[in-house]
């Protein structure tokens, strides 16, 4: 009885994720649903990374902020992004030292 919970759950985790992919291939959307589509990746990530910049040292919160400028002056420039990284982790350090 177990086991055919577990694989009913799995089924039912997998379709959702997978289905998408299938599907938005073969469906032709209008010009601003693309525009908004391509707009996803970017918001998850900046959602992901922001809070991380505000709690990299929670009693100074620029520190973080500095240091995520820092970052996008890198990107914008248009280094490398181990350069990117490696900045922003480099002016945390030299701030906090």
């Amino acid at each position: 009885m177990i086991i055919w919970m577990i694989i009913g759950m799995s089924i039912v985790t997998v379709v959702p994720r997978f289905l998408p992919a299938f599907i938005v291939d073969k469906v032709n959307f209008p010009k601003w649903i693309d525009r908004w589509l391509n707009a996803i990746p970017y918001a998850a990530l900046g959602a992901l990374i922001f809070p991380g910049i505000l709690n990299v040292k929670p009693e100074a919160p620029q520190i973080g902020v500095i240091a995520g400028l820092v970052a996008i002056l890198l990107a914008w420039l248009n280094f490398n992004i181990i350069i990117v990284v490696i900045g922003g982790i480099a002016s945390v350090f030299l701030m906090t030292f």
